[in-house]
């Protein structure tokens, strides 16, 4: 059952687990018991306190209206009022306290009727008193018919009095009793608990320490030089069962290796001879690896994708004869082989296919059919077809494939495996490149194009617009009460909104515009080959979709938002550099704004 170590550790927690819920449980219990207890002493003490307090009360009833009588003094009559009235009041309260308790209840209640003659017998006096009739009220006191019930009272309160009191005695003895037995449960349960838990971990040491020892000595042996030292004892627990079994399959494989190096020391001799033999053999491949020396220099020095794929038609047939082939280039965005250029009469088409489809690529190796049926044939290949993939691979990273028509000799190994290194490392340079120039054109917090490429490619528009009479139109436009997001949210919702609307138009607008942060909350889109009637219908839906926008940032909403557009479209009379034109869009544009801003407006040089 405890073959585990695991199981073991999770068994000894759970009997310190139930131990621990026993005690608190028992601690909970007496607990309640003690607080009970308490409970009922601070009630008793209430009773006695409130039925003394009736009782005084009463007697100061009766000295008030002696008072009053005696005195004619009416400050007597209003402390007689009010002591009557707290007598009644408290042996009312005494009689609802002693209500769990059916003898000192039926006590309480005799003692209130009583109180409440005595209150009766009390009152007529102090009426005739009231009404001037002094010497009838003073008469009624004299004949002292409310003695012996006062002294009835008094006897009957000190007997309940003094019952309560011993009840009190007890509960409070009971209270006492409890709390001694929870300190002694407290005492009693904690060393319990500390003794499993120390039997426990003295348990979980032993069946640790052991198998560790008989470990250690293992790895002593097998460090010093002793490659047969092995683990063969049982370790008494799972886990260090599989301990002992890692460390000698470890082991094994260690003493294979140091086998094999041995093996392998032998072999580099013999090919250390192979390549003296075949040091004449390299040389005569000087000039191949000149051919490859210029070849790579151009490819580094290349700019476009056109560049790249003439060098490439130029040389690799010098570098392979009479092999055609076709080189692919990996689209990181499509995660597809795409052809760059082709040599020998291959021709090259338009589309590519998946890296999975290249057996080459999934193998991160050469892969070749040297004769119909006798390997697999890549997906991208005729089935008949005798051929040769090499991958093209940069820090483990797919960068493209050399296909080749064919069978690639022994002798061209060499020159295709250089060949295929100078390829990668120019398609990783040209690639390089390509992000470099992405970056210096595009705005870092939307990802369009930023002003520098917007006035690049609006001077290039205009001059082809010029030459074809082509319509060309821009759009101003910038976000509406912009400032106010920086102000309630900061400058860091305010970049939000820009992203969110720089989505927005960047999802809608055409694959041809070409959509531009102006600089701020402003923005330009280029729409060559439309007049701005036809552009207009796009830039409303735009205004539309962005004035329903609700942006959120952080999970905290931070509003609608809207914008504001101006359009104009170039004429033979602006000028060349596209100041004019967008003059005239951002014209339109403040017009807009002055008209109520979540508008689009067509600038009137433009109509």
């Amino acid at each position: 059952m405890f073959a585990s170590l695991s199981a073991r550790v999770a068994g000894i927690g759970l009997i310190v687990v139930i131990a621990l819920a026993s005690l608190a449980g028992l601690l909970a219990d007496a607990s309640h018991e003690t607080s009970t207890s308490f409970r009922a002493v601070t009630h008793s003490a209430d009773v006695i306190e409130t039925t003394e307090a009736a009782l005084g009360d009463l007697r100061e009833a009766e000295s008030g209206q002696r008072g009053f009588i005696l005195t004619h003094n009416p400050a007597y009559a209003r402390s007689f009022a009010q002591s009557i009235a707290g007598a009644t009041r408290n042996i009312t309260r005494v009689v609802v306290l002693t209500s769990d308790n059916p003898l000192q209840h039926k006590r309480a209640g005799e003692i209130a009727r009583l109180m409440a003659e005595r209150a009766r017998i009390l009152r007529r006096p102090f009426a005739l008193a009231g009404s001037g009739d002094f010497a009838r009220a003073g008469a009624l006191i004299a004949n002292g018919r409310g003695l012996d019930l006062m002294d009835t009272i008094t006897m009957l309160t000190r007997s309940f009095l003094d019952e309560e009191k011993v009840l009190q005695a007890a509960r409070g003895a009971a209270a006492e009793r409890r709390l001694t037995s929870g300190k002694f449960i407290a005492l009693i349960g904690a060393s319990v608990v500390a003794f499993l838990v120390v039997i426990g971990f003295v348990l979980l040491i032993r069946s640790i320490r052991r198998p560790l020892g008989i470990m250690l000595q293992a790895m002593t042996e097998l460090g010093s030089g002793e490659r047969q030292a092995r683990i063969a004892t049982a370790m008494g627990s799972r886990e260090f069962d599989r301990l002992a079994r890692g460390y000698n399959a470890m082991a094994e494989r260690l003493e294979s290796a140091v086998t094999d190096q041995v093996e392998s020391e032998l072999r580099l001799q013999v090919v250390n001879g192979e390549l003296h033999r075949n040091s004449e053999a390299l040389r005569e491949h000087s000039d191949v690896i000149e051919l490859l020396g210029g070849m790579a220099h151009r490819m580094q020095a290349a700019r476009t994708d056109d560049e790249l794929a003439a060098i490439i038609r130029v040389f690799v047939p010098r570098v392979l004869p009479d092999i055609p082939g076709i080189l692919y280039a990996h689209n990181n965005s499509r995660n597809l082989l795409i052809p760059i250029a082709g040599w020998g009469g291959l021709a090259v088409a338009s589309d590519g296919f998946a890296p999975e489809q290249c057996w080459a690529l999934r193998r991160g190796r050469s892969h070749c059919v040297t004769e119909p049926g006798s390997d697999i044939v890549c997906g991208h290949v005729p089935d008949d077809e005798i051929y040769h993939c090499e991958p093209l691979l940069a820090g483990g990273e797919v960068i493209g494939v050399l296909y080749l028509r064919g069978v690639v000799d022994t002798d061209s190994r060499f020159r295709l495996r250089v060949l295929s290194e100078n390829i990668a490392s120019a398609l990783v340079n040209h690639r390089l490149q390509r992000s470099l120039r992405e970056q210096t054109i595009r705005d870092p917090l939307t990802g369009l194009f930023n002003r520098r490429y917007m006035e690049e490619t609006l001077t290039l528009e205009i001059a082809r617009a010029s030459r074809s009479g082509a319509p060309l139109s821009l759009v101003m436009c910038d976000v509406d009460h912009f400032k106010r997001f920086n102000d309630e949210f900061g400058h860091d919702a305010g970049d939000t909104v820009l992203q969110a609307v720089a989505a927005e138009m960047r999802s809608r607008f055409r694959d041809g515009d070409v959509v531009c942060r102006f600089g701020g909350e402003e923005f330009t889109i280029i729409a060559p080959g439309t007049t701005p009637e036809a552009l207009l219908h796009r830039v409303e839906m735009v205004r539309k979709a962005i004035s329903e926008l609700t942006v959120r940032q952080n999970g905290r909403a931070l509003g609608t938002t809207s914008m504001s557009f101006g359009l104009a479209t170039f004429t033979s009379g602006m000028a060349k550099d596209g100041s004019t034109l967008v003059q005239a869009a951002d014209a339109a544009l403040y017009q807009a704004k002055r008209e109520g801003r979540n508008r689009a407006l067509i600038s009137r040089l433009a109509a």
